[in-house]
């Protein structure tokens, strides 16, 4: 399995609701793209966030699976709301989760 985990940050003018669009749009994508196992998205309340205000985590079947995710229509769409929205930095991380025995 693979977990991606993506902060966002935004400008000052981007509101709740809009975050809270973009969130349930990223969500939504599980319905959307195959290989998803789950998606999760809230605001952040950490103070050490370094002024990241938004946290994604995907977890997908496979590096294929999120492969496809980055490119695909349906994350580039969402993708696009979320730089009209006022998006301004990502820092992602994607790792393979080991099954300890």
């Amino acid at each position: 399995m693979i977990e991606h985990i993506v902060l966002f940050k935004f400008k000052d003018e981007t509101t709740n609701e809009q975050k809270e669009e973009g969130m349930k749009r990223l969500r939504h994508l599980k319905l959307e793209l195959p290989g998803i196992l789950d998606i999760q998205s809230n605001h952040n309340f950490s103070d050490r966030s370094k002024g990241y205000e938004m946290g994604l985590t995907v977890r997908f079947t496979d590096k294929a699976a999120l492969e496809n995710y980055g490119p695909s229509d349906q994350h580039q769409a969402v993708v696009s709301y979320l730089k009209s929205i006022g998006m301004v930095d990502t820092l992602a991380v994607d790792f393979e989760i080991s099954e300890e025995k």
